[in-house]
């Protein structure tokens, strides 16, 4: 039977093979994410968390140049919405800090199990910001992978260390980050958007570096240089990987960076997660994926924040979050959720 679907046609759906090669770029750009974060572990045990966000974030400096250079919009960088411009901004800054501190503390399995929850977070803050009724089902979800993240941190059982607090407070940011940016993405600019975190972590991280700075051999700086490129790369597969699948099967992949992290752990780091630790990751995992199961039925969600979330990783110092990078992969996911 022939595949009859038009790939440059928005309203038609994507053939069975495009659909493929956008899930596998998903996974590939995923898995340089996780090498992006192993390399951010590799540094967090020479370095303060500060002193690898100033210079991942002066590293990506030219890459961000070159995307506002190349935007033929003619404004200015002064906020439209300085408010919640000021709370992205600010989560933006806290949940990257933590994000690189609970790599270098923490398993990587473990972090990644705790950042699957920034779905079950979205959730419920997009009911006071958004104003999304969120009915039972969706409820029940977040209460079972609230339980998830229970089984993984297992109070009492195991020391609950700061770390675990860098990653859950790294978690909300990033559901913050994200709900706000379902807010206001459609009326602030890009330019805006980009520069305000990159800014404000560039000035907070220059004044502490002069109290926490170790000198680096220039292998380590080689490194730094390593991670801004990996987060260049995986974004754009991603940006790919968004314009040949929809976001229902490409955002799932994330949940592939378990995987990595439990094999770069062992490889690299002499790390060995147990299995309540995947039991945990699973329950959340399962837990998120329903949640964007419901969302994805027109009738279930009006602003789908957990869908329209696109990668739900921390911006970790240097390169914006998918949507902010590329605004036209938001659209079009968010017309393929209105169909």
């Amino acid at each position: 039977m022939t595949d009859t679907s038009d790939p440059y046609d928005p309203s038609s759906p994507p053939p069975r093979s495009t659909t493929l090669q956008g899930m596998l770029l998903g996974l590939l750009a995923f898995a340089v994410y996780a090498t992006h974060d192993a390399a951010i572990k590799q540094l967090g045990g020479s370095y303060s968390p500060f002193q690898i966000v100033f210079f991942v974030v002066l590293l990506s400096f030219p890459v961000v140049t070159l995307m506002l250079v190349t935007d033929p919009t003619e404004a200015n960088l002064r906020p439209r919405i300085p408010f919640w411009t000021s709370v992205r901004t600010i989560a933006v800054v806290v949940g990257g800090l933590c994000a690189f501190y609970s790599f270098s503390v923490l398993p990587m399995a473990e972090v990644y199990a705790i950042f699957f929850a920034a779905p079950l977070l979205i959730t419920v803050l997009s009911v006071p910001i958004l104003g999304e009724v969120v009915r039972a089902h969706r409820w029940a979800a977040v209460c079972v992978g609230l339980i998830g993240v229970l089984v993984v941190l297992r109070p009492g059982m195991i020391a609950f260390e700061l770390g675990h607090i860098a990653a859950l407070v790294s978690a909300f940011s990033i559901a913050l980050t994200a709900v706000v940016m379902r807010k206001i993405g459609a009326q602030e600019r890009r330019e805006v958007l980009l520069l305000h975190p990159m800014l404000a972590n560039f000035a907070i991280m220059l004044f502490v570096l002069p109290f926490i700075y170790v000198p680096m051999p220039l292998a380590d700086l080689g490194l730094m240089l390593g991670v801004a490129v990996f987060a260049v790369i995986a974004m754009t597969l991603m940006i790919r990987a968004y314009t040949l699948a929809e976001a229902a099967l490409v955002a799932p992949m994330q949940y592939s960076q378990i995987i990595w992290a439990a094999l770069f752990g062992w490889l690299f780091f002499d790390e060995t997660s147990d299995l309540t630790t995947f039991i945990g990751a699973g329950i959340i995992i399962a837990s998120g994926a329903y949640i964007v199961v419901r969302e994805t039925g027109a009738a279930k969600s009006i602003n789908k924040p957990v869908l329209l979330g696109l990668t739900r990783r921390p911006e970790m110092g240097g390169l914006p979050r998918l949507s902010v990078a590329n605004p036209q992969v938001s659209r079009r996911v968010e017309d393929e959720s209105q169909e």
